[in-house]
């Protein structure tokens, strides 16, 4: 049977420096980018993978479905709202491959997601994917909404696989952060954390701290991330990063890791050999520019 996939979030503009002065178009978002990468490394045959977000009806908004629908993703779930326009933002990377964000996303149509207005149907997907990011959008209503329909999906025996990406510019407090991170922390049957967020949101000193208490909360399935040290599962078993002669950038590493473990455990792998799959795509894409990179061995699967 195929595995309906639904990643939730928001897909913006990107403009990456390649000069002072030039810049290149794409479109990007942190779960979009997974989503991307899961298409990637799956047959349709065996997983299908959807996209919910909301755009405007601008030509932006419909390069964004364009690229989604060549990439292979459904975008049934995706609605347009009439006069809005999406989100962009503007990538620097310096000369070690860590990258730097100017975003311009106030007004942005997926900051309307599980608005009074949206009531997207989740039922018939068998694994919800969502971040911090996703969360960092709504509105207090709009978390609640989605947290009641990640409690049902659960209910229903549905995965819940959550990434705590915090970007602290983008939320009120910490504090709401750290709340609203944890509700969904105690929904969620995947975790694929990075241990920098867990660190900045609940203090914990070491990926064992994150991933002991994670585990603590039920959590069956945990890859904490830790950059270039590799990741730490939830038997305690840690699994080294995949070495890279150069890092070009940084930027979708995290998505990229998330992407190749989700697919692999879907295909019925363990988790330390999703851990090395996840490394496996995370080093490929940290030596090309771009979230979305051009590699002949990844093609994207609507094409």
């Amino acid at each position: 049977m195929t595995t309906r996939v639904l990643a939730i979030g928001e897909c913006m503009i990107e403009l990456t420096h390649t000069g002072d002065r030039t810049l290149s178009l794409g479109y990007a978002g942190d779960t979009f980018n997974t989503a991307v990468y899961l298409a990637r490394l799956t047959s349709p045959d065996d997983v299908e993978v959807g996209y919910l977000t909301r755009l405007g009806d601008d030509e932006y908004s419909t390069g964004i479905l364009a690229a989604m629908r060549a990439e292979g993703l459904d975008t049934k779930p995706a609605d347009r709202i009439p006069g809005a326009r999406p989100g962009l933002y503007l990538v620097r990377t310096d000369d070690h491959g860590e990258r730097s964000f100017t975003y311009y996303r106030s007004e942005s149509p997926a900051r309307r997601l599980f608005d009074h207005d949206h009531h997207p149907d989740l039922s018939g997907y068998d694994v919800l994917y969502l971040s911090a990011i996703t969360l960092q959008l709504l509105s207090d209503s709009a978390r609640e909404s989605l947290r009641t329909e990640l409690a049902a999906a659960r209910a229903r025996g549905a995965h819940v696989v959550f990434d705590s990406n915090y970007r602290a510019a983008g939320w009120e407090t910490v504090a709401v952060a750290r709340e609203a991170v944890r509700r969904i922390w105690e929904l969620t049957s995947i975790a694929l954390p990075t241990f920098s967020d867990e660190r900045a949101l609940f203090g914990d000193a070491t990926p064992a701290a994150t991933r002991e208490r994670l585990a603590g909360l039920g959590i069956p399935d945990i890859a904490v991330k830790d950059g270039g040290n590799g990741c730490l599962l939830a038997d305690g078993t840690a699994v080294p990063a995949e070495p890279v002669e150069s890092t070009v950038d940084t930027t979708a590493a995290g998505d990229a890791f998330n992407a190749g473990y989700l697919a692999a455990r879907l295909g019925g792998a363990d988790p330390a050999e999703a851990a090395r799959a996840g490394h496996a795509i995370a080093a490929k894409v940290i030596a090309q520019p771009g979230a979305i990179i051009t590699d002949p061995a990844l093609p994207p699967r609507g094409r």
